[in-house]
């Protein structure tokens, strides 16, 4: 199995970090090392699951620490919601993010490369910041000259055995889309316990 920076996170973390981790082989082995640590730590901290949860979302996301405060900071202002609700909703209304849900792409950062490299066009403008905050009714596409990259050869078929969101939609011979309602956590699963990442942060 192949090993690197990406795989030792994976193992720390959790595979959800990284779709290619996500194999039974990694797996077994993700395993077989979380026994080995927890024999040699003993019993984990409060502090410490709630760092490893902020890690393993911020990793999932691909973000930055300071990325990834500034939208804890959004949450724990908003007043309408629950924080944890809005910081779910700020992570997936992410373009890259919404790129990826959709199935132009197999990975989150793919979906970060196809966005950067202008392939995604927003109300019809082409849109090359992959953290654009999308908005109910946003109308998302590919870009014309685009739509017979490499990266999307085959995702025809892709996409007729795949489950789209409910807060999305999408039209294959057209290659464009919107954003329908805002994602919930019933309707777009989370990358980890949002409310204890917004504890570690409030502590």
């Amino acid at each position: 199995m192949k090993t690197g920076p990406r795989y030792k996170i994976a193992k720390r973390l959790g595979a959800t970090v990284f779709e290619k981790a996500q194999t039974q082989k990694f797996a077994i082995s993700a395993e077989r090392s979380a026994k080995n640590k927890r024999r040699s730590r003993g019993r984990q901290s409060e502090y410490g699951k709630q760092m490893l949860e902020k890690q393993k979302v911020r990793v999932t996301y691909g973000l930055t620490e300071r990325q990834f405060r500034n939208y804890v900071k959004k949450s724990l202002d908003a007043h309408s919601v629950k924080p944890s609700d809005r910081l779910h909703e700020l992570l997936e209304m992410r373009l890259d993010n919404v790129v990826w849900r959709l199935g132009l792409v197999s990975t989150r950062r793919g979906a970060r490369q196809m966005v950067a490299h202008g392939h995604v066009e927003v109300a019809g403008k082409k849109t090359r910041v992959p953290s654009y905050a999308l908005t109910v009714g946003d109308k998302i596409s590919v870009r014309d000259a685009s739509k017979k990259h490499g990266v999307l050869e085959g995702f025809a078929d892709r996409f007729a055995n795949a489950k789209l969101p409910s807060w999305l939609s999408w039209d294959v011979k057209s290659m464009q889309g919107s954003v329908v309602e805002r994602p919930t956590t019933s309707s777009a699963d989370t990358a980890g316990d949002l409310v204890s990442v917004l504890s570690f942060y409030t502590r």
